[in-house]
């Protein structure tokens, strides 16, 4: 019941578009109880008239409701779809940006299917509630008044008998229908969400399906869900039946029972056998508002899940939020005068793991560039995220420019920082559209400029599109190190006076790699950065070299120190360059062992 009524708020804010539909609605249905009645009492009083120009102003009445009833319904149907459109594009932007303050740490608990579910699927189900439950209710309520009133005119026992079976029909039918309807509504939403989240995992990961020859077993999962979809599909029709069944069963009842007692009302003179034909007529026409309430009792429990889904996403708290008073950036003409400090930074995703991060103390002074190194799970990722306010330390604080970073509101806050990762996402659009989101304002030859520092000015001038070239999903039409280039190419763009590079020469090959280091050289030039990398390759450029193991640091100094020192770096250093100097060799043996080609000649 909380959450019908929470998805009725938003309704109850548009009162006059859902009262001026609901006065549609009932005009489109008043003037066909008034054509039938109407209609009905012109057979009969033609056959008795004398004179037809009596029955003058009820033809004409006949002919304007018959006019009126297809202009109503016009109307209504306009209007109400109207409101119900704007509610769900209100409800699925309000919700999207409820999703955003989750990125990335709540949202890594969804399947990217299912979140699609929820922001299409399961909006779109609610326009049983809008568009088939609310203004139902208020169009069935008046019209039942209306022929209760009408009958009671001629005789309150008919008025009680068509009531009983109209209150029947719209009440006990509808609760029968969302008794039998609600469990399998519920499923079928469930299954519905789960094939689709499937759906999207099989299609992104086509690829190693059809390599490990999986595609078929994927296949046969779909039909698991298909077939159960069906089967509920199946128990939903059958209580469609049963229903429509029940409606016309009291449909009929209550005309017929209404006939048979108003045949002794005529005889004993109390109604006019004129009315005859009105009274039962205008009790069968007024089961038409009983058939949109049935419907709205049969979908009302894929509407309840669908909410209930939705206002979990809704409710669900993010992990950091905006100060209530956001503090102002400090004003600094110089983009290399920021500095980012962190002050015994402690943190843990949840209060029952053990810190990721212990003690941390980093000091990243203007303009300098600092590695952060280790094994993988060492925290160093964490470290980064940290800066960005996606989680917020578990002890310690993060300062920038000597103010806590929790003071600033977000948007400010990460404005100032460039990001360039591993994975970073590339959209399924062009070059320019990738590149625009990182300076909407840039003009061509601002974007051509990025990609020259970025070392891609020549192969984008070689596309056939240029700029309008369209990169796949996930960039995906491009090698890893044009990927990369391209997202250095977005960080020079944006300009950003604090840099921090997550992993950016990770499963690229030795060339490729010196090529994006080239690249980060013109990147970190006069920016504040923090640089996170396994490989120890050109970390001699760096102001200092911080070595994090388990959380915790370990040693921190210039490459030459650490060195010196014979410890943690010196020992990754050893193992990274023992590697290296083994595939050579192997690379150099098979060489030397390959025969010798015959001439083809």
């Amino acid at each position: 019941m909380k959450t019908l009524l929470r998805l009725l708020k938003d309704q109850v804010r548009l009162d006059w578009r859902l009262i001026l539909a609901s006065f549609l609605g009932c005009a489109t249905v008043a003037s066909n109880l008034v054509l039938l009645a109407m209609a009905a009492y012109l057979v009969i009083a033609s056959s008795v008239a004398r004179l037809l120009i009596l029955l003058a102003v009820p033809m004409y009445f006949v002919q304007l409701m018959g006019i009126a009833r297809p202009l109503a319904r016009y109307a209504e149907r306009y209007l109400s779809h109207d409101l119900t459109l704007r509610l769900l594009t209100k409800l699925r932007v309000r919700v999207y940006a409820c999703l955003e303050p989750l990125a990335p740490s709540l949202l890594l608990n969804y399947r990217s299917g299912d979140l699609l579910s929820r922001l299409l699927a399961d909006i779109d189900e609610l326009q049983n509630v809008y568009l088939r439950t609310l203004a139902p209710l208020v169009v069935a309520a008046s019209i039942i008044l209306l022929t209760y009133a009408a009958l009671a005119f001629f005789s309150p026992l008919l008025a009680w008998i068509a009531l009983a079976f109209l209150a029947c029909a719209s009440i006990g039918v509808p609760l029968l229908s969302w008794r039998l309807a609600l469990g399998v509504g519920r499923q079928q939403l469930a299954t519905r969400a789960e094939e689709k989240a499937l759906l999207v995992d099989s299609i992104q990961g086509m690829q190693e399906l059809l390599a490990y020859g999986r595609a078929e077993a994927f296949l046969q999962k779909v039909g698991v869900y298909d077939q159960c979809l069906g089967r509920l599909q199946r128990r939903m029709a059958s209580v469609i039946a049963l229903q429509e069944a029940l409606i016309d069963l009291c449909r009929n009842a209550a005309m017929w029972c209404v006939l048979l007692l108003a045949i002794p009302l005529i005889t004993s003179r109390q109604v006019g056998g004129i009315y005859l034909g009105s009274l039962a007529l205008l009790t069968l026409a007024s089961f038409e508002v009983i058939q949109p309430l049935g419907q709205a009792a049969q979908f009302l429990g894929h509407s309840l899940a669908a909410g209930r889904r939705l206002f979990a996403l809704a409710d669900a708290q993010p992990p950091v939020v905006d100060p209530v008073e956001p503090a102002a950036l400090p004003s600094i003409s110089s983009r290399t005068a920021y500095e980012l400090v962190f002050e015994q930074v402690s943190f843990a995703y949840n209060r029952e793991e053990p810190l990721v991060l212990n003690k941390i103390k980093l000091h990243l002074r203007p303009g300098r560039r600092v590695a952060l190194v280790g094994s993988s799970g060492s925290g160093k990722s964490t470290l980064l995220r940290l800066a960005l306010r996606c989680w917020d330390p578990t002890e310690g604080r993060i300062s920038l420019n000597g103010r806590d970073i929790r003071e600033y509101a977000l948007e400010d806050l990460r404005a100032l920082m460039g990001v360039v990762t591993q994975d970073t996402y590339l959209f399924n659009a062009t070059l320019r559209d990738n590149l625009l989101l990182a300076c909407p304002e840039a003009s061509d030859d601002e974007l051509m400029n990025a990609l020259e520092l970025a070392q891609l000015g020549e192969f984008v001038r070689q596309l056939p599109q240029g700029l309008d070239t369209q990169i796949g999903e996930q960039g995906l039409r491009l090698s890893g190190g044009e990927r990369q280039r391209l997202a250095i190419a977005r960080a020079l763009l944006k300009d950003a006076p604090i840099l921090l590079l997550d992993e950016v020469t990770a499963n690229l090959d030795p060339r490729t790699e010196q090529a994006v280091l080239t690249t980060l050289q013109t990147l970190m030039a006069g920016r504040t950065t923090l640089l996170i990398t396994h490989r120890l390759i050109g970390l001699e450029r760096m102001d200092e070299i911080i070595v994090l193991e388990e959380g915790v640091i370990k040693e921190r100094g210039t490459a030459k120190q650490l060195l010196a020192r014979c410890g943690r770096y010196a020992e990754l250093l050893a193992m990274q360059e023992s590697i290296i100097t083994l595939c050579h060799e192997e690379t150099r043996g098979q060489q030397q062992e390959r025969p010798p080609q015959r001439p083809l000649f």
